[in-house]
């Protein structure tokens, strides 16, 4: 009988306790409430996905991967706008929700089902991958959300390295990712991803415009000091200066209020999440359950990483959220069940498929 190693829940308990505490300063009141009440379907969500067990996972992938893409055309059709990005879906009286974020995790599941038994090693073993890569991404984009569809990349993009490229390949996409980046990409961008990027260089250029959000981050981050100001007595944040504090900028809170303490505190939690991660991968022998679980890994450490990045002024914003920390339904389900999902084939990763 293989023993459970209840590290990677413990680390994820953590992490949902540091988010409420944040949230709960960051946005008292409804949203905090609300908050709390998602975790009541995230939980069963969770429970579902440890009682199917990897097998029936696994062997659901393609219909989990198509009815991504169904509810991500449905968002072009019946989508609610919210924030400037038609990607919201409500179906009745049901709360909202984001197929963004469900396509997150068929994305995991196909890509494993694709890469696991076909090696790449020629220029035609990319357009398999490339396609289920595609899909949901042009999807997104086109809703748009830039934030998701560059973690559906990132995704895509993990896993495929992971089960390993010829060298020779990724020097050339290096190489043609740094032509059409300043050729073809940024003349065609819209005009508030231009002025994001304008604000990453200097956001100084528009204090009061693209720039604000960064500055006023930074502001917070570093006002908190080694020990923080505070539960609740953060000026940037509580004085309203900081734009979404509850979600995309959420961390500058913990890190006004908490202080340098606080902040790294959270960030060595994550490091625990993705050491763990790894560790689950390097156990399993077959190479579905391993990139299914470094899925879940670029999956969640990506948003760590970029938002953070953000909040600190060291990456353009993108509108992703903090897993596990920032408000959010959609993200929290989403994030708990992939990483659920990984526990589980970590777990059933000796039983017979």
């Amino acid at each position: 009988m293989t023993r459970v190693d209840l590290s990677l829940p413990l680390i994820v308990a953590l992490l949902l306790a540091a988010g409420l505490v944040t949230l709960s300063t960051a946005a008292p009141g409804d949203e905090f409430t609300r908050q709390l009440v998602f975790l009541g379907p995230a939980a069963v969500a969770v429970a579902a996905v440890l009682w199917a067990g990897r097998k029936r996972i696994v062997r659901f992938a393609p219909q989990i991967y198509v009815t991504s893409l169904v509810l991500l055309l449905a968002v072009r059709v019946f989508g609610t706008t919210v924030n400037g990005a038609r990607s919201w879906l409500y179906l009745g009286p049901l709360p909202g929700f984001q197929p963004s974020e469900f396509a997150k995790l068929a994305l995991v599941l196909a890509l494993a089902a694709a890469l696991h038994d076909r090696p790449i090693r020629r220029w035609l073993d990319y357009l398999r991958p490339a396609v289920l890569i595609a899909l949901p991404t042009a999807l997104v984009l086109a809703e748009p959300d830039l934030g998701g569809a560059l973690v559906l990349v990132a995704i895509g993009g993990g896993m495929v390295l992971v089960r390993g490229v010829p060298l020779r390949h990724v020097v050339l996409v290096a190489l043609l990712a740094a032509v059409a980046i300043p050729t073809l990409v940024v003349p065609n961008l819209r005009e508030h991803q231009t002025a994001r990027i304008v604000a990453f260089l200097n956001p100084g250029a528009d204090p009061q415009g693209a720039g604000y959000q960064v500055i006023q981050s930074t502001i917070a981050v570093g006002s908190g000091g080694l020990l923080g100001k505070g539960y609740g007595q953060g000026t940037q944040s509580q004085l309203g200066f900081i734009p979404f504090r509850q979600t995309d900028f959420i961390f500058p809170v913990l890190a006004e209020e908490g202080g340098f303490v606080a902040a790294v505190a959270l960030l060595l939690l994550y490091g625990l999440l993705f050491w763990r991660l790894v560790a689950m991968a390097s156990e399993c022998a077959a190479a579905r359950d391993q990139l299914v679980i470094v899925g879940v890994l670029v999956f969640v450490g990506f948003q760590v990483v970029v938002n953070v990045g953000v909040t600190l002024g060291l990456a353009p914003v993108t509108g992703i959220t903090l897993p596990l920390v920032s408000y959010g339904g959609t993200s929290l389900l989403s994030t708990l069940v992939a990483l659920a999902l990984a526990f589980t084939i970590n777990r059933d990763r000796f039983a017979d498929w």
